[in-house]
């Protein structure tokens, strides 16, 4: 059997109950293909499944065999398992979970099996498949039932028992998972102390006795149910209240995926059970059954797992970064000369980083050695420069971006969009003096360096030939564009890795660690130990920003070499501080040379790059973090652009 090549008479004589295995899920899977053929048309669709069902009906023959194959299809697949199973994770931990649905993706399946959610995912792959099944009606469904369970009260007890176990499985996981002890010393005292999960298994049982009680009352499984409803949001509620642990305490992506595990198992029994009492079953049935279609789309998603699973840990990286971020954002004069001052300082540190660079260079050692021991020089730089409270101008976008993010929550009035655009013109003002203290001091501290050093040791810091290339490497005529843009993403990179460490180090309790485990105490002292927890529990996300960064401007370099990609970093300061040197290993000749003013007329380009591409990005994280939406970005552009217009030195001077 080809493709959606058959037809509806030979889909009939191809039903054979006593084919293999294979053979007989094959018949299902081109039975489906053969029902969703005028895709994306669901009223034809739902035509065809009544075209089916009538020819069964007129064809007593047929019938009797699509009576069989079900009876060897439930007997072979566990319909319960697919009811209580599908779509959620065998295993509690999310990196097995990510393995498990690229094996999805990568490795196709086969129709030779006894797994239910194999078969169904096989059988119903499509977003389409949701649409038709959602759109069968209560009567056709009712007739499809009647086709495979002539007997309607043994179909009936088949399809009761076959969800109260599903209930029961489901219940059974959201027990042990409520259980767990990460979870259970999460909850809030309250939850806690009223111990909704205790009684989970006991409500089930007590709704399946009342459902199977052959003298049974709709009165008495009503208060079942009610009460199981009641358990299911006492269970809701325990587990939502781990939700507050991590606004005070931190994230971790492996809880965030159980708990939206055992929420969506609660939300699953509901439905379960809103088919087991439904008055029109057949009609809930085909609903369940969409359900599950679109369960198995997402279940098959690596991008949705990722997404929901981790919108909450960026939410958490993007806050603490906001906070960080109001700290480089100037006002008024007083700070913008701050920040010019502690940008200058960040200046002069570079400019002997920039001297420490060549000098590693001149080592001559292997590509990976060589970047690595660069790394470390930027790295030291950076944390002496965040010691000395000094600034880095590029370091501020991606955390002054989720700072800016999180003010668009409230911007829906002109007044409040005008507040929005003094933030705009403060932060660009601020980045402008950090650039320009970076930019004006490591020129000429570097240039006086290399003068020194050349006076000392009687020769300049670089052979004409090399400092030649460090400037024609610098020019706008060649790709260093490319390298600042890719620069600004290595910056980005950084933010995210000071934020997800300070995630980790709040997560864990880590200063409380520092400050009270015996074994530390008895190595430091207490009050030493103390001091280590309260510099630790400042300093962590700017000590791993800046250490991430300086071995990625070191090593990723290195690294593209390996592959032949030939990536450069360029960054701002250190470009400007190299071509300090090169200028004063070449002399007053320098400014007769094309290759300087080229590198020069790169500056503005390598500082907007480095800025824009790092603030853009960590500004779209931000967004979706703090779940900005609805934005009308036309109103606020069109403020910017007037106070430009109107007010253009407001951008650049206090």
């Amino acid at each position: 059997m080809k493709r959606n090549t058959l037809d509806l008479p030979a889909l009939l004589a191809a039903l054979n109950p006593e084919a293999d295995l294979a053979q007989r899920h094959l018949w299902l899977i081109h039975l489906f293909e053969w029902i969703r053929a005028p895709q994306p048309s669901t009223e034809q669709a739902v035509e065809r499944v009544r075209q089916l069902v009538e020819a069964f009906e007129t064809d007593p023959e047929a019938l009797l065999r699509l009576r069989l194959w079900w009876q060897k299809l439930i007997d072979t697949v566990d319909i319960t398992a697919l009811l209580a199973d599908f779509g959620f994770a065998p295993r509690t931990a999310m990196i097995s979970e990510v393995a498990e649905r690229l094996r999805y993706k990568l490795l196709p399946s086969t129709p030779e099996t006894v797994d239910a959610s194999e078969l169904f995912m096989l059988a119903l792959p499509d977003e389409f498949d949701a649409r038709w099944l959602h759109a069968i009606d209560a009567q056709l469904m009712a007739r499809i039932s009647a086709l495979i369970a002539p007997d309607t009260q043994q179909g009936q007890d088949y399809w009761e028992t076959s969800l109260l176990d599903a209930i029961t499985y489901c219940a059974g996981q959201i027990l042990s998972t409520g259980f767990a002890p990460e979870l259970r010393l999460r909850m809030s005292e309250k939850n806690r102390d009223d111990k909704p999960f205790h009684a989970l298994i006991h409500d089930v049982e007590n709704l399946r006795v009342e459902v199977q009680l052959p003298l049974r009352t709709t009165d008495r499984r009503d208060a079942a149910a009610a009460q199981l409803r009641e358990r299911l949001d006492a269970c809701r509620a325990a587990v939502a209240s781990v939700y507050t642990y991590f606004e005070a305490e931190g994230v971790s992506v492996g809880l965030v995926f159980r708990l939206r595990q055992v929420r969506a198992r609660i939300v699953r029994v509901r439905r379960l059970l809103d088919c087991l009492l439904a008055q029109d079953r057949a009609y809930e049935t085909s609903e369940l059954l969409a359900n599950l279609v679109a369960v198995g789309i997402e279940r098959r998603s690596v991008r949705a797992l990722m997404s929901t699973n981790t919108s909450l840990l960026a939410a958490k990286v993007a806050e603490r970064s906001a906070e960080t971020g109001e700290h480089y954002i100037t006002r008024d004069g007083a700070e913008y000369s701050k920040m010019l001052v502690k940008a200058a300082g960040g200046g002069f540190v570079m400019a002997f980083t920039t001297l420490a660079k060549f000098a590693l260079f001149a080592l001559g050692l292997s590509v990976f050695w060589g970047g690595m021991l660069a790394g470390l020089n930027y790295a030291l730089s950076f944390v002496l420069i965040q010691m000395l409270h000094f600034t880095v101008a590029t370091k501020q976008p991606a955390m002054t971006a989720p700072a800016m993010a999180a003010k668009l929550k409230d911007v829906p009035t002109d007044a409040s969009i005008q507040e929005f655009v003094d933030e705009v013109a403060h932060l660009v003002r601020s980045q402008v003096a950090a650039i320009l203290g970076n930019v004006l001091l490591v020129f000429p501290a570097a240039l006086l360096l290399s003068v020194g050093y050349a006076h000392l040791v009687g020769h300049p810091a670089l052979s004409e030939a090399h400092a030649n290339h460090v400037l024609e490497s610098l020019s706008l005529l060649g790709p260093s564009v490319l390298f600042a843009a890719f620069t600004g993403v290595l910056l980005f990179t950084s933010s995210l890795i000071a934020g997800w460490v300070e995630n980790w180090f709040v997560l864990h309790n880590l200063d409380s660690v520092i400050r009270y485990n015996p074994g530390i105490t008895q190595a430091l002292g207490s009050q030493r130990a103390d001091r280590w927890a309260r510099f630790l529990r400042r300093n962590i996300s700017g000590l791993a920003s800046n250490i991430s960064l300086g071995l990625m401007l070191g090593l990723v370099p290195a690294f593209a070499a390996f592959f032949g990609l030939g990536l450069e970093v360029r960054h701002v300061t250190l470009s400007t501080g190299q071509i300090g040197v090169a200028v004063a290993s070449l002399g007053w000749e320098a400014l007769h040379s094309n290759l300087l003013w080229w590198a020069v007329a790169m500056l503005p380009f390598n500082a907007a790059l480095n800025v824009g591409v790092s603030f853009y990005m960590a500004f779209r994280v931000a967004l979706r973090a703090h779940n900005v939406s609805g934005v009308e970005r036309s109103r606020i552009y069109k403020a910017i652009r007037q106070r430009f217009w109107r007010r253009p030195l407001s951008f650049f001077w206090p």
